[in-house]
């Protein structure tokens, strides 16, 4: 198979895996707040507890990120489309759509996600295209809210009445 197929393939097998939307966001050398919308987050550790992201080596604000002392992950909401298409976009003033402060951490904080992982930078790993970050999460809030949801490019969440214990 060629290159070119087997990256066809990939997309389409990881575009119709279920995952749920963040946005990721710190801050520069000059203080500014910068963040994009990732899905490429997992959980890594309990002791400590650790998680990961990636992010491709062509995005403008690659610097700030692996040169940053931290960055926060926002689990974002059901309602949270129109923020997660912002900050998927290029040329637009972000943080001018939505509600955001620092934090004692000095780590942009967006109003109304599902939940936000403040976190410390562990470690970075150069990985094919992209760069992967490690965080050690220092700080966790959480929100009454329905997480959302990313699959076969479309955001959706689930109601509580469609939940199945296991």
């Amino acid at each position: 198979m060629s290159k070119e197929i087997n990256q066809t393939l990939f997309k389409e097998v990881m575009g119709n895996y279920p995952t749920g939307v963040t946005v990721v966001t710190t801050t520069d050398k000059d203080g500014n707040p910068v963040g994009l919308t990732v899905n490429s987050f997992a959980s890594v550790s309990l002791d400590p507890l650790l998680v990961l992201w990636s992010i491709d080596h062509k995005v403008t604000t690659l610097d700030s990120f692996k040169n940053g002392e931290g960055f926060a992950i926002h689990i974002l909401a059901g309602n949270q489309q129109e923020l997660c298409r912002n900050f998927a976009s290029k040329n637009v003033d972000r943080f001018s759509t939505c509600k955001w402060e620092l934090s004692e951490h000095n780590l942009p904080i967006i109003e109304g996600a599902f939940a936000v992982l403040q976190c410390k930078t562990f470690k970075t790993v150069e990985a094919g295209d992209h760069t992967i970050l490690i965080g050690e999460v220092v700080d966790i809030q959480i929100e009454q809210r329905e997480p959302m949801l990313y699959h076969r490019r479309h955001f959706s969440s689930i109601p509580p009445e469609f939940y199945v214990t296991v």
